[in-house]
């Protein structure tokens, strides 16, 4: 059975003071909750916050990394460096890496490669801008993201991946998708990946949703029977907003 998680993806906010502080704000919510819980803190606070979060439930997550272990690539984070901070997710392929940092569905699938043979946990985003959505080829422009980020990838490894659908239109703009629009994605990428790995490993694969998730449309997204939990944003800076999101999706 697949056990929702709730993550939030903190993005490029929060000194390390302010970090270490809303964290600890987050420990009793977690520890309350049913579901898995994790936060992806921006690359200063890692180090901190994955002190505040020693010995409870709340998973320590990074927002991005390069796929090599080190080298000439001035600004970049190595698996190596998440690695000593006891970093457990990572998350991958964004549409803001994509759409600012010129990220491609190869390189995406260089550092889910990369994640998986040190041990860390991809969250793999896809997902469809509003030009996409409205010409009618979200399907395909989610398949082809999908194709070309898991090639290589073995059946064997998926259960260490987490999908995460995000609608760009979606992110941060106060829209969501309803729920039958991200229901109808997410039992689409799990159909998909049960072409390509075959039913009982799609069965296993966790499939997120993410895009303006909030307190009072959470419970609704979780009742859908292909979302299993929410990449969060916006709401996972708030310490009420996002220990509501944990309980609500633990009901």
């Amino acid at each position: 059975m697949r056990k929702p998680l709730i993550a939030g993806n903190w993005k490029m906010n929060k000194t390390i003071a302010e970090a270490v502080e809303l964290t600890e704000s987050l420990l009793p919510g977690a520890a309350s909750a049913t579901v898995e819980t994790a936060i992806c803190v921006p690359f200063t606070a890692l180090q901190e916050v994955g002190r505040v979060l020693e010995g409870s439930s709340l998973a320590l997550g990074a927002q991005n990394m390069h796929e090599e272990e080190s080298g000439a690539y001035t600004g970049e984070i190595s698996p190596l460096m998440l690695n000593e901070l006891k970093v457990t997710y990572v998350i991958l392929g964004h549409s803001e890496r994509r759409m600012y940092f010129a990220e491609t569905d190869r390189t995406v699938n260089g550092k889910i490669r990369s994640a998986l043979r040190h041990g860390l946990r991809p969250i793999v985003c896809v997902g469809e801008s509003l030009e996409i959505r409205e010409a009618g080829t979200q399907k395909d422009w989610v398949k082809d993201q999908i194709l070309q980020g898991f090639e290589g990838i073995s059946g064997d490894m998926l259960e260490r991946i987490t999908i995460a659908y995000e609608p760009i239109w979606a992110i941060g703009t106060g829209r969501t998708a309803s729920s039958a629009q991200a229901e109808e994605m997410c039992g689409f990428i799990r159909d998909l990946m049960g072409r390509m790995y075959g039913e009982n490993a799609a069965c296993g694969v966790r499939i997120l949703y993410g895009g303006s998730v909030k307190p009072d449309n959470i419970g609704e997204l979780m009742s859908m029977d292909n979302i299993d939990g929410a990449l969060v944003g916006g709401a996972s800076l708030s310490a009420a907003d996002f220990t509501a999101l944990m309980n609500v999706g633990a009901e």
